[in-house]
């Protein structure tokens, strides 16, 4: 296929008489619209754009009715400017549609057949045309490019246009404004502007081409004898190079990146932990040994400058027997955490019988959570 494509560019481009700079520009971006990585950009909505640039005739084939023995000649025109203006409308899919007016002035620079003469006037080009383009990704948000074509209608005006042939004594001039259809061919890319959303700075390669039969009338002076002439102009063709600005309307801006969330720092040891036990026991069961050894673990991942381990009781039984009790439970577990490796020089020792209750209650009142130790860490 992008062989195919790129002999039929060629021959198109020569046959529409583009000169041959044209060929590798407009061939380069209609092969990227069939490249496997193109994608359209996605332009939605309504659009404004306009241009300024360089237009480049190229000799326009011209019939002059001066005499009947007139031969056709070369109507040469000079270097000029061209201004556009469009509103077009993108569907998203990567096709635009736009009306188009545009505006083209070149100076004439005479009839190629009349020898050395003096030439003067201006040849100005108004037209009204219809696009339809198609905007390409190619992977960079930073260029789009984009081909196109319309057609439409556009109106030739001779301005004081005159040519005189030295020494022949013969001049002619010629004013009046005459249309034909016209047509268009475009390759361009487009450029976003950062931190604008909507606009973006375009730059452009255009093969005009006024189609002709215009006839101007004109009037043909040989001896100082003036006389009705007519001069008909064929088809207008002309490389123009656009640099413009386009802006969509309703473009939003990117969302901005959320800002990555925390990473919540892993829970602190805990700095005390509860250790129960039954009625009247100081022996250890498998879950106060689980909580004796994950204080130990505890110990060695927190700053400390020791471990309180403090024994309590319930109320039920003699204050004297319970402060006894809970010195023993103190004890078990104290000997429990130097079994899971803690120091017994950082361990001291407490207890607290029947004071500093869980739960307050009467005295004689069997209170499983006031049968206790608490481990500190500190």
């Amino acid at each position: 296929m992008r062989s195919i494509l790129s002999r039929m560019c060629r021959a198109g481009v020569a046959l529409l008489g583009a000169p041959l700079l044209a060929v590798p520009f407009a061939c380069a971006i209609a092969l990227a619209a069939w490249s496997p990585t193109a994608q359209a950009q996605p332009v939605r909505g309504v659009y404004l754009s306009g241009g300024l640039g360089y237009a480049i005739p190229e000799n326009t084939v011209t019939t002059p009715y001066i005499a009947p023995t007139t031969p056709s000649t070369q109507f040469e025109r000079r270097n000029g400017i061209m201004g556009i203006g469009a509103i077009g409308f993108g569907l998203g899919n990567g096709f635009r549609f736009e009306i188009e007016g545009n505006a083209r002035q070149n100076g004439f620079d005479g009839l190629s057949n009349t020898g050395p003469h003096n030439a003067g006037g201006n040849v100005q080009t108004y037209g009204a045309m219809a696009n339809v383009m198609f905007d390409m990704d190619i992977g960079s948000p930073y260029i789009y490019p984009y081909i196109g074509a319309g057609a439409g209608y556009a109106w030739t005006h001779l301005d004081h246009v005159r040519n005189s042939a030295l020494g022949s004594g013969t001049s002619f001039s010629a004013n009046g404004t005459e249309g034909s259809f016209a047509w268009q061919a475009i390759a361009g890319a487009s450029f976003p502007v950062p931190n604008m959303p909507g606009l973006s700075l375009t730059a452009e390669y255009r093969f005009v081409d006024v189609e002709g039969g215009e006839r101007f009338a004109g009037t043909a002076t040989t001896g100082g004898v003036s006389s009705p002439a007519a001069i008909k102009l064929h088809s207008q063709m002309a490389n123009v190079l656009l640099l413009g600005v386009r802006y969509t309307f309703g473009v939003t801006p990117p969302p901005i990146a959320a800002p990555a969330a925390a990473i919540a720092p892993a829970p602190a040891p805990a700095r005390s932990y509860l250790v129960f036990f039954d009625w009247d026991k100081a022996s250890l069961s498998d879950r106060a040994r689980a909580i004796i050894h994950e204080a130990a673990v505890s110990s060695t991942k927190v700053k400390l400058t020791r471990i309180e381990v403090n024994g309590y009781t319930d109320t039920s039984g003699t204050a004297k027997y319970n402060m006894a009790l809970s010195v023993r439970r103190a004890q078990a577990v104290a000997a429990e955490l130097v079994r899971d490796g803690v120091a017994k020089s950082a361990i001291t020792i407490k207890g607290f019988g029947e004071t500093h209750p869980l739960v307050a209650t009467g005295p004689g009142v069997r209170e499983p959570q006031n049968r206790r130790v608490e481990i500190i860490l500190r």
